[in-house]
């Protein structure tokens, strides 16, 4: 099969009516107690605690998580005046399908991944990709 991995998506298909950080965090293995570390580029996790802005988003869909990859946590955008959520967009979207069976019968989830995150037509505050972190430390 030719797709392994992550699927890349953009940001609209997965937010068509934008979206809302309420704040980060780092994700932490559980057994080890350590940062988890991204597969790929080997950098911390962090996830980014979001709410669909979709009026018709319901239940465990409406508030989710983007897990970034980056060296130091993400840099949320500046908050909104009057707003108590901060609008973000996410760059580099893919998503992960796996099946979860934890409930009553298995269904099919999606884990979302971001390479940055930025304010919606902002300048990205991205972190920079493993290699480019890798020539700024030498």
């Amino acid at each position: 099969m030719a797709i392994q991995g992550a699927l890349p998506v953009a940001f609209g298909t997965v937010f068509p009516a934008g979206a809302y950080a309420l704040g980060v965090e780092a994700i932490t293995d559980f057994e080890t107690k350590r940062p988890q570390l991204d597969r790929d580029s080997g950098l911390p996790l962090w996830a980014v605690d979001v709410i669909d802005a979709d009026p018709e988003a319901r239940g465990k869909a409406k508030s989710v998580k983007v897990k970034v990859a980056a060296e130091v946590c993400p840099t949320l955008p500046d908050e909104v005046p009057g707003l108590p959520f901060r609008p973000v967009e996410f760059e580099g979207m893919a998503v992960m399908p796996y099946v979860d069976d934890n409930g009553r019968r298995p269904r099919v989830a999606y884990s979302l991944r971001a390479r940055g995150v930025k304010a919606p037509g902002g300048a990205g505050r991205k972190s920079a990709p493993a290699s480019a972190a890798a020539k700024d430390a030498a």
